[in-house]
């Protein structure tokens, strides 16, 4: 798993899965009385993780259900820490699409303002977030927002941004296929071959 994955952290290696049900199990009975207390705890376990899957375990309790009064902007610092301090795209992208993601559909304006901030950051880790945080969005997707994050990584030679241009549009194709390909043929001098083979794959399936 750590070859796999390139990881300089170890692993215990215990699968997925089972590190899922195993913190249902351990966060069941788990005091959540405010924001601030779930916010701690999950940073602890993220700081003091000495093992991958113990990361993993903080990323389920940050997504807990009884967590979610309290996934609003204010929650962003602490996603913001683990994205930068994770660097990978096991974190990130779970972090982006199930984290980061319904803050942005629930909280539009301050999120699209970070967001964007976001595409133009250093840390390619931000910007691959604020490319990937409208998976799933559907006919919801804000395409101007979507262009805006992809903009600024078209010319990108970093492989995890390549690829996220590529995996965003190729979401969006299941809901507009005519949009993507517009998109794609108007930038299609800027967009690598990874990102225009990945944005066009569904489309060029039916």
């Amino acid at each position: 798993m750590r070859a796999y994955m390139k990881s300089a952290m170890p692993y215990h290696g215990v699968p997925l899965p089972t590190v899922r049900k195993v913190c249902r199990r351990v966060f069941a009975d788990l005091d959540l009385p405010t924001a601030a207390a779930w916010r701690s705890h999950a940073l602890t376990l993220w700081r003091k993780a000495r093992y991958r899957e113990e990361r993993y375990a903080a990323l389920a309790l940050a997504g807990h259900p009884r967590a979610a009064r309290f996934q609003t902007p204010d929650a962003m610092k602490m996603y913001e820490e683990m994205i930068t301090t994770g660097a990978w795209w096991d974190y990130v992208d779970d972090i982006a699409t199930h984290r980061v993601g319904p803050i942005l559909m629930r909280h539009r304006k301050p999120m699209e303002t970070m967001m964007r901030a976001w595409s133009r950051s250093e840390n390619l880790w931000k910007r691959r977030t604020s490319i990937l945080c409208q998976i799933g969005f559907k006919q919801e997707t804000d395409l101007d927002l979507l262009y805006a994050c992809i903009e600024p990584s078209l010319g990108s030679k970093e492989f995890f941004l390549q690829k996220a241009v590529g995996w965003a549009l190729r979401q969006y194709a299941w809901t507009d296929p005519e949009e993507v390909i517009r998109y794609v043929r108007r930038h299609d001098a800027r967009l690598s071959p990874l990102s225009r083979r990945e944005a066009l794959k569904n489309v060029l399936k039916r």
